[in-house]
């Protein structure tokens, strides 16, 4: 005689908790796809839903695009707040490194490990053209960031301007997935080959 199993209730998601992770699964298709070539379909089976609740918690997908660069930009913001942190409990952890500099240093290995977060912030910067309201939000939270540096670090206008220079140099050399961007390190010819076309 068999026994009888009863199916298990099922949970109710909470829908702060499925906004979040539609947001979640926005940031991975968003920096695969961009704007324009990701579908909301896509989110929404990524997380278990119907496409139309995706659009009952964000009502184009422009407002799940603009969601996702906030989460984006946010976890940016919050490694350096804690790259800062390490820095004041641990100190250096390189001969000649500051915090501004060990701030660099954790960026660069968070973008090697979750290469979304590179991936979409060049979607951002790539939707700005097309639309003037994404261009304010993504000029507003990278503005964001370089205020959260400036407090952290306390260094001068100057310095500053160049790492938000080097960190774009950095961000393009990644992408492109060139360890080493100066033209001395042999990249330009080993792109273009031996012809050197």
């Amino acid at each position: 005689m068999a026994a009888s199993t009863k199916a298990e209730p099922r949970r109710r998601v909470p829908a702060a908790e499925r906004r979040d992770a539609l947001i979640e699964a926005a940031v991975h298709q968003f920096a695969h796809g961009g704007l324009q070539g990701t579908k909301v379909a896509a989110i929404a089976a990524d997380v278990g839903v119907a496409q139309p609740y995706v659009f009952s918690l964000f009502p184009t997908k422009r407002d799940l695009f603009l969601a996702a660069v906030e989460r984006c930009f946010g976890k940016v913001a919050a490694l350096f707040e804690q790259a800062a942190a390490d820095y004041d409990r641990n100190g250096p952890q390189e001969p000649e490194e500051d915090k501004l500099k060990a701030i660099g240093h954790a960026y660069m290995g968070a973008i090697a490990d979750d290469p979304d977060r590179l991936l979409l912030q060049l979607q951002a910067y790539a939707a700005c053209g097309d639309d003037p309201g994404i261009q304010v939000a993504v000029r507003r939270n990278y503005a964001k960031l370089v205020e959260l540096c400036r407090r952290l670090t306390e260094v001068d206008d100057e310095r500053l301007d160049g790492f938000f220079q080097m960190g774009m140099w950095c961000n393009v050399a990644a992408a492109l997935g060139v360890e080493a961007f100066s033209v001395s390190s042999g990249w330009v010819e080993k792109s273009l080959g031996d012809d050197g076309r």
